[in-house]
C-alpha cells in the first residue's frame, strides 16, 4: 500500500538513480531526486544511494553545497538511508585513494575489505544473507520481517564501513571467513552495505520499513 511522505534522493553526480526511484515508487507517491537544499529541507525522509569511490562521492556533495544541508536534516529526527557508497560516505573518514572526510554522521571509518579478507576474491559482488547480533533488535527497524541468516541481499563492494560504536551495527555478514557490518543504525540513520533496490522481495521489504518509519 502507497503512502505519502516526501521521499527525497540526493543526486549528487555518482549514479544508482534509476533503479532506487524505481523502489522506492512502490511504496510512496512522492519521491523527488534532487540536488536542491530546500528540497532537502523539506523532505520527510532522506535517501543517499550511489555506486563509486569515497572521495568523489564526497566532492559531489561539496560541489552542490549539500553537505551542511545534510547534516542538518541528520538532527530532525526524520529516517536517513545510505545505500552503499551513500552509507559509507555518512561516517567519518574513508580511505579510499587517500584518506578523505566524510559526513561524520557515524563515527567510523570506511577501510579496503581486501586488506581484511584475504585470499578471497575482491569485490565481494553477489548474494549473502544478514545476521542479527542480537534477538529483536530489528523489531521496528527497516530489517523488521527480514529472516536473520537466512535472507539474501545483494552485494558489490570493495570497501566496508566500521562504525566505532559497537551497538550500532544493526546486522553483519560473514564473507571469505570475515564478519563485518553490512547495516548501522544510529538513531534515525541507517545504512546499508548492499542494494536494497536490487535485493528482490527482500530489499523491497526493506524498503518499505524505511518509509513506514516516517509516520
Amino acid at each position: 500500500m502507497k503512502i505519502s511522505p516526501t521521499i527525497g534522493i540526493v543526486d549528487y553526480g555518482v549514479g544508482n538513480l534509476h533503479s532506487a526511484v524505481k523502489a522506492f515508487k512502490q511504496f510512496s507517491d512522492k519521491v523527488i531526486v534532487t540536488e536542491d537544499a530546500d528540497d532537502i529541507r523539506a523532505a520527510d525522509a532522506l535517501v543517499l544511494p550511489g555506486v563509486g569511490a569515497f572521495p568523489t562521492g564526497m566532492q559531489g556533495l561539496k560541489i552542490r553545497g549539500l553537505v551542511e544541508p545534510i547534516r542538518a536534516f541528520s538532527k530532525t529526527g526524520k529516517p536517513m538511508l545510505g545505500i552503499c557508497l551513500g552509507a559509507q560516505i555518512m561516517l567519518s573518514k574513508g580511505y579510499e585513494f587517500g584518506m578523505h572526510e566524510g559526513l561524520n554522521l557515524v563515527e567510523g571509518e570506511v577501510v579496503d575489505f581486501s586488506a581484511l579478507a584475504t585470499g578471497t576474491k575482491i569485490p565481494q559482488i553477489g548474494w549473502n544473507s544478514l545476521a542479527e547480533p542480537a534477538q529483536e533488535v530489528w523489531q521496528n527497524t527497516i530489517l523488521d520481517s527480514v529472516a536473520s541468516n537466512r535472507d539474501s541481499v545483494y552485494f558489490v563492494h570493495s570497501f566496508i564501513f566500521q562504525p566505532r560504536q559497537p551497538d550500532e551495527a544493526l546486522a553483519t555478514t560473514e564473507y571469505g571467513g570475515r564478519e563485518f557490518c553490512s547495516v548501522f543504525k544510529k538513531n534515525n540513520i541507517y545504512g546499508c552495505q548492499f542494494h536494497p533496490e536490487k535485493s528482490g522481495a527482500v530489499g523491497l521489504k526493506i524498503i518499505e520499513n524505511f518509509i513506514h518509519l516516517v509516520s
